[in-house]
């Protein structure tokens, strides 16, 4: 499918694109060959074939969530540069 000059030009604009004379050119060849693609994959049977969001089995690779000990307040804190009232004390930011 031949995409035309005006439509690169649209879709760059929607994008919010500044295309050259010859990035235009290019992008009218490679989004031509991208939907010639499509083109020919619409053209597959694919009744019977469950919809999925990923090709590939996807498990949960995450270990347990084990409760252990951690640092005190007092550990926590004591190579801070500044603290106040059992926190860190940074400078403010907002106006």
């Amino acid at each position: 499918m031949k995409i035309s000059k005006q439509e690169v030009e649209h879709v760059a604009k929607l994008a919010r694109l500044e295309l050259a004379e010859g990035e235009t050119d290019k992008l009218i060849d490679q989004l031509s060959n991208i939907l010639t693609y499509v083109e020919t994959l619409n053209g597959l049977d694919t009744k019977g074939v469950a919809p999925t969001s990923h090709v590939l089995d996807i498990k949960n690779v995450m270990r347990d969530d084990v409760s252990r000990p951690s640092l005190s307040q007092e550990q926590a804190l004591a190579n801070a540069p500044e603290k106040a009232a059992g926190h860190y004390k940074v400078p403010k930011i907002i106006e």
